[in-house]
This record gives structure tokens, C-alpha cells and sequence, in this order.
């Protein structure tokens, strides 16, 4: 497995940008990934491999699959999924949000079922079992996160160097047996939306991030994209993880910040720019997100007044 598996990521590193990742053999066929990825979207290419099942954990960021079957799913912070290497062979990932860092479980299936860990003897969680569970009727299985989950997944990270390979097996192992008593139904699976109402949601994003001087209602972008309503904030939030009002804001506050720190632009000027009719209306959201005035983020993070008025 660690053979086709070099194989893969070899080869996704030559074409993707990609700021780190990392690959450490917990057990013979267990292999964790280490991944931090930044390109907004990409195609993934390899081998149909349905006996490696892959543990996707993001900590932070948001990632999607549209996996080829007219489904798309998302994964924001503390979401899990579970699917074997033939699911994602010829799938699109994307970084709705321009980032990513997480990590992979890859398991050969085969391998654990004929030879599992020492502490996984008797208790019935097998590659076979595993398959059986969470891959035979959906190509991929995906869950919120939780307390339990958390606590497992967390203490992958930030764990002192002599204790860290041995945190990684035992923290393996307990999300294992966690899967293997895991009830799985409506109440934990996060759904999977059809690709073309995906990429609708892809178009208002660039429309709302492109002419943020202006507010688009609900109402508005709904007719104009032939989309219900309520469908559209439902998966707005599953892919960008909050709802558009709060991502716009978002948008809006770090684009004027960049202007106040690179321009000479009024902050009225500033306040219009990015979609506000009141200039202490944008003040006053200015400060409560970053804390500061804006004349006060201008002078201490911005151009100077000389620059300004030469």
C-alpha cells in the first residue's frame, strides 16, 4: 500500500500547489497523512483502489469532493468522511475558501483484515467490516464532528516529539473502535448535494464577491438562479460553512482593510466600495470585526498621510 500510495502523492505534488504534507506508517497498511492544501480547486487522478479506505478529518477550512456520480460533498472544521480510493479516483476537490489543513487515515482494507493490530484482535473491526459499513451502499460516508471525535482527532496534533508516534498509533487505533460501535444514520451524516446546484451556489459566491459595492437579497439571487430560497442558504452554508450574509461580511471587512492598508481612498469612499450607503454604519462594523477605527487600522497598518495626499 505505501508503495501506490507514494505513487499518488508524488505525483499530486508535482502539479498542485500545496504548503505542506506529511506521510508516517502507523502500522503495516495504516498510514497517516499530514495535508495543508491552498489551491482553490483541482482534479484528482489515480488508480481505482476500492481496497484503501481513506479517514479525512479537517481541522480547519473547508474541503469538497464532487465524486464523478453527480454528488458533491463538503467537509467543514471537526467533519469527518469515510471512502475507499475507487470513490475519489477521478473526482474534483475544492477549497471553498481558499484553504485547507487536515489529515488522512489510509487503511489497506485487505491488510487489516488478515493483519490487524495486536489490539484490535477479537473485537470484529475488520477491512471487511469496515467496507461493509461504511462504503457498500455510499461511495462516501461523511460525519459532523463531535466531542468524542474531537478529542480523538485533536490529539494528532501538537503532541511533544518522543510522545508523538506513539500518540499517533494509539489515537489510530481508538478512532477504530469508535467507528466500530458508531450508529450510523440521519442525525450524524452530513448530506450530499447534487454537483449542478453546487455550481450554482460557485456563481452567486463570484457574483457577490465581485461587486461587493452592491446588496443582493435573497429574494434577488433566487430568481435570477432559478433556485428556491431556502435550498440556496442551505447550501451556501454547506459549502462556504456560514450563512451569506456572514461570509459577505466577512469579504467585506477584509476588503476594506486591504484598501485602508494600500490605498488612498476616502473612507467614505472605502465604506461605498464595499457595499455600505453610511459611512458610520461601516465604522462601526469595521471596529467590531477587527477592533480598531478604521483611521486608526489606517495609521497604523496603512499607507502614511504623505503617501495619501502625494
Amino acid at each position: 500500500m505505501i508503495d501506490e500510495l507514494t505513487d499518488i502523492r508524488s505525483s499530486f505534488i508535482k502539479s498542485h500547489s500545496m504548503n505542506h504534507i506529511k506521510a508516517i506508517e502507523l502500522y503495516p497498511g495504516i498510514e497517516l497523512t499530514y495535508l495543508t492544501l491552498t489551491t482553490g480547486h483541482f482534479s484528482v487522478h489515480h488508480a481505482a483502489l476500492d481496497h484503501i479506505l481513506e479517514i479525512n478529518y479537517c481541522r480547519s477550512g473547508r474541503i469538497g469532493w464532487d465524486m464523478g456520480n453527480g454528488n458533491s460533498v463538503y467537509l467543514g472544521q471537526k467533519d469527518f468522511s469515510l471512502h475507499t480510493m475507487k470513490s475519489c479516483a477521478d473526482s474534483v476537490m475544492s477549497l471553498p475558501n481558499g484553504d485547507y489543513e487536515g489529515l488522512t487515515i489510509s487503511i489497506d482494507l485487505g491488510e487489516l483484515t488478515d493483519d490487524p493490530p495486536e489490539a484490535l484482535s477479537g473485537t470484529g473491526i475488520t477491512g471487511t467490516f469496515l467496507y461493509n459499513k461504511f462504503c457498500k451502499n455510499s461511495p462516501i460516508t461523511s460525519l459532523a464532528g463531535n466531542e468524542q471525535t474531537e478529542s480523538i482527532f485533536s490529539a494528532f496534533y501538537s503532541q511533544p516529539e518522543p510522545l508523538q508516534l506513539a500518540w499517533q498509533k494509539i489515537k489510530a487505533l481508538e478512532l477504530l473502535l469508535y467507528l466500530g460501535g458508531l450508529k450510523v444514520d440521519s442525525k450524524n451524516c452530513l448530506t450530499e448535494y447534487q454537483s449542478e446546484q453546487i455550481e450554482t451556489i460557485r456563481k452567486i459566491h463570484k457574483q457577490l464577491a465581485e461587486h461587493m459595492e452592491q446588496r443582493f437579497t435573497i429574494e434577488s439571487l433566487s430568481k435570477q438562479y432559478l433556485i428556491n430560497p431556502t435550498t440556496l442558504k442551505t447550501l451556501f452554508k454547506s459549502v462556504y460553512g456560514t450563512s451569506i450574509a456572514a461570509h459577505m461580511k466577512e469579504h467585506r471587512m477584509e476588503r476594506a482593510a486591504k484598501l485602508l492598508r494600500e490605498t488612498g481612498l476616502s473612507i467614505a469612499e472605502i465604506a461605498g466600495s464595499v457595499g455600505y450607503d453610511s459611512q458610520s454604519r461601516f465604522t462601526a462594523a469595521f471596529k467590531a470585526h477587527w477592533g480598531k477605527l478604521p483611521k486608526d487600522y489606517r495609521n497604523t497598518s496603512g499607507i502614511s498621510k504623505l503617501q495619501i495626499f502625494s
